[in-house]
C-alpha cells in the first residue's frame, strides 16, 4: 500500500519542517496563555475569599486585596496581549505553509502527470485528472491551514489542562479524565467508517468534475443538438451521487458531537459535585474548586470540535491517497538519454512495424517504410488504415509493439523527448490554440521569437493578411481552443506555429481536410515553399495536395497495398487510382 496521510505529508514537507516546528510553538505558547486566565479568575476568587491568606498573599507578601486584584488584571492584561499574539503569528505561519504546500504538491503533480504518455491520457478522464489536481490539493490545503491546528491545540490543551488539575485534586483529575477515553475510543470508531465513506465522496466528486468538463467542451454539440435538458439531468444525477455520498459520510460525522457532549456532561458533573462536596467540607479551597469547573469546560468543551477536525482528516486522507496514486504511477514508456545527432537531418525508417492501441487488436502490420531526408511522402487511405498512427509513432507518443522507428539511423526510443519533438513540427487536423493573443499561439515553440519573426511564419503560411484584418492584429485574443476563429485560419496559426520552430523535419496530420478551397490553396501554395530542404511527411484525404509528393504510401487495414509517385499511381489500377477518380470525377461512372 502506498504511503499517505501524515507520513506522506511530513516527508513531502521535510524542506519546510524548521516552519512547521515553529508553527507548532507558536500554536503551544498561545495554548499555555489560552489556559492561564481561568487559573488567574480562580486565584481573584480566592483573594475575594481569603483576604491577606489567600494564595497570592502568601507567595508573594502582598495583603491589600485591591492591590492583588490589580496585579492579577495586569498579569490578565499581558496574558491576553500574548495569546493575540501568538495566535496571530501561528495562523499566519500555518496559512502561509499550507499555501507554499499546496502549491508545490500540485506543481510536482502536474509535472509528473505531463511526464506521462499520450496512452495514459486516452485512458484517463480529464475530469477525474483536474478533479486532484485542484479539489484533491485544495483538501490539503484545509487541512493543513485549520485540522492540524486543531489537532495541536486539542493535545496541549489536555496536557496543560490535565497539569492544572493534577495539581489541585488527584481525585477530581481521575473522574474529569472519564470521558478522554470514551471520546478517543470514539474518535478511532468513526475514523475507520469515515475513510470508505470519505473515499466514496472523493469518486464521486472525480465523476462530477468530469461531467462538468465534458459538458463545457462539448456545449456547441449539446446546443446543436438541443440536448441541454438531457445534459441537465445527466448532471443533475451526477451531483445527486455526489449528494448522496456526502450525506453518507455526514450521517457519521455529525453524530460525532453528540457523543462528545456526553461525555463532556459527565466529567463536568464529576468535578461540580465531587468538587463542591471537597469544597463544603474544607478539604478544598474555594479558589481551587473555581478553577476546576472552569478547566473542567476548558478541558473537554473543544473537544466538540473533534468532530469537525476528524472530518477534515479523513478528507485529508483520501485526498493523500488519490495524489500519491497518481504520483506513483509510473510512465509505461522509458524517455531516451540520447540526443539527435547535428547537423538533423530528417532520414525517417520504419522497419516492420507492428502497433495496437488494445491488445490483440493490431492497427499497423509489419509496416516497412523509408523517407529520405528533404523529400515530400504522403501517406493516404481510407479512415480506420492506421495512416495517424504512424504519425503518432513518428511522435513517440507510443512505442512500436514489434519492429523498429529510426531517425537518423538513431532508434526513437533512444532519444529524449525534447531532441525528437524539438525536430518535429506538427500540424495537426484538430488544431489545438490556447488561450491567448495571436502572437502568443505562433509563438508557442519558441516564446522568444521577434515579432519579425513571427510576422514572417505567419507570411510563410499565409496567415498574415487575415491577422492584420483582426480587430487587434496580432494581438487579437483568440479564445479558448481558438474559438473566435474560423477552422481555415486556426489551421493557417497551427501550420505558423509549426514553420516558426524551423524543424527539420514537418509534420501534417491531414491539415487540410476541413478547410475550404480557398484555405486549402493557400495551405498548398505555403506547403509548397515551407518543405523544401525539409523533410515532410503528410497525411492527407484530400489527394489534390499529395500530388507533388516524392513518393506516396497508400494503406489499407494497417498494411501498405501500394507506393510510388501520384503518376506512378494514377498509371495503375488500384486503391490510389480509384481514390484519385473518385475525388475528382473522372470516370467515376465506371467504379462499382
Amino acid at each position: 500500500m502506498n504511503q499517505a496521510g501524515i507520513p506522506w505529508l511530513w516527508q513531502f514537507a521535510k524542506p519546510h519542517r524548521p516552519k512547521v516546528i515553529l508553527a507548532s510553538i507558536y500554536e503551544t505558547l498561545g495554548k499555555v496563555m489560552d489556559v492561564a486566565p481561568e487559573i488567574l479568575i480562580g486565584v481573584a476568587i480566592d483573594v475575594i475569599v481569603e483576604g491577606k491568606d489567600s494564595m497570592f498573599a502568601t507567595m508573594f507578601g502582598i495583603t491589600d486585596r485591591w492591590e492583588q486584584l490589580l496585579i492579577l488584571a495586569s498579569i490578565n492584561l499581558v496574558v491576553w496581549i500574548l495569546e493575540s499574539t501568538f495566535g496571530y503569528l501561528s495562523a499566519v505561519t500555518w496559512r502561509n505553509l499550507s499555501q507554499t504546500i499546496e502549491h508545490e504538491i500540485r506543481t510536482k503533480l502536474y509535472s509528473h502527470v505531463q511526464s506521462l504518455e499520450v496512452g495514459w491520457f486516452e485512458d484517463t478522464t480529464s475530469g477525474g485528472l483536474l478533479s486532484i489536481l485542484n479539489d484533491d490539493v485544495n483538501q490539503l490545503e484545509r487541512f493543513l491551514d485549520g485540522g492540524a491546528s486543531n489537532f495541536i491545540r486539542l493535545f496541549w490543551n489536555i496536557i496543560l489542562v490535565g497539569a492544572v488539575f493534577a495539581a489541585s485534586s488527584l481525585l477530581i483529575t481521575a473522574l474529569a479524565m472519564v470521558p478522554i477515553p470514551i471520546i478517543v475510543w470514539g474518535s478511532v470508531f468513526y475514523q475507520k467508517r469515515l475513510k470508505p465513506r470519505y473515499t466514496k465522496v472523493r469518486e464521486a466528486v472525480s465523476e462530477l468534475s468530469s461531467t462538468l468538463t465534458t459538458n463545457i467542451g462539448g456545449i456547441t454539440t449539446i446546443k446543436a443538438f438541443t440536448a441541454e435538458p438531457r445534459e441537465a439531468q445527466r448532471l443533475s444525477r451526477v451531483s445527486n451521487d455526489y449528494r448522496q455520498a456526502n450525506e453518507d459520510a455526514i450521517k457519521f460525522s455529525a453524530a460525532f458531537v453528540p457523543l462528545i457532549r456526553m461525555g463532556i456532561l459527565t466529567g463536568f458533573t464529576c468535578t461540580l459535585l465531587v468538587g463542591g462536596w471537597l469544597a463544603l467540607n474544607g478539604t478544598l479551597k474555594v479558589g481551587v474548586y473555581s478553577v476546576l469547573v472552569f478547566m473542567t469546560q476548558r478541558l473537554l468543551w473543544p473537544l466538540t470540535s473533534l468532530g469537525e477536525t476528524l472530518d477534515q482528516f479523513q478528507r485529508f486522507l483520501a485526498s493523500t491517497h488519490r495524489i500519491n496514486d497518481l504520483l506513483q504511477t509510473k510512465p509505461k514508456m522509458v524517455e531516451g538519454q540520447t540526443t539527435l545527432n547535428e547537423p538533423i537531418k530528417g532520414d525517417i525508417k520504419l522497419q516492420d512495424v507492428t502497433f495496437g492501441y488494445v491488445e490483440g487488436t493490431d492497427v499497423l502490420k509489419g509496416i516497412t517504410m523509408h523517407i529520405p531526408a528533404g523529400e515530400t511522402h504522403a501517406i493516404v487511405g481510407a479512415t480506420g488504415s492506421g495512416k495517424s498512427t504512424i504519425i503518432r509513432l513518428l511522435l513517440r507518443f507510443h512505442d512500436p509493439i514489434s519492429g523498429q522507428v529510426t531517425l537518423d539511423g538513431q532508434d526513437l526510443q533512444s532519444l529524449k523527448y525534447s531532441s525528437l519533438r524539438g525536430a518535429m513540427g506538427f500540424v495537426s487536423q484538430d488544431v489545438f490554440l490556447f488561450h491567448g493573443t495571436v502572437r502568443e499561439n505562433i509563438a508557442y515553440g519558441k516564446p522568444d521569437a521577434t515579432q519579425e519573426e513571427v510576422e514572417a511564419a505567419a507570411q510563410a503560411a499565409e496567415a498574415n493578411d487575415f491577422i492584420l484584418q483582426l480587430p487587434n492584429a496580432y494581438d487579437t485574443i483568440v479564445g479558448e481552443r481558438g474559438q473566435k476563429l474560423s477552422g481555415g485560419q486556426r489551421q493557417r496559426i497551427s501550420l505558423a506555429r509549426a514553420i516558426l520552430c524551423d524543424p527539420a523535419i514537418l509534420v501534417l496530420d491531414e491539415a487540410t481536410s476541413a478547410v475550404d478551397n480557398e484555405t486549402e490553396a493557400a495551405i498548398q501554395r505555403s506547403l509548397a515553399v515551407v518543405t523544401k530542404g525539409r523533410t515532410a511527411v503528410m497525411i492527407a484525404h484530400r489527394l489534390s495536395t499529395t500530388r507533388d509528393a516524392n513518393k506516396i504510401w497508400v494503406m489499407e487495414n494497417g498494411k501498405i497495398i501500394e507506393s510510388g509517385t501520384h503518376d506512378e499511381l494514377t498509371a495503375q489500377p488500384g486503391l490510389y487510382a480509384a481514390l484519385w477518380r473518385v475525388q475528382t470525377g473522372i470516370n467515376s461512372n465506371r467504379i462499382g
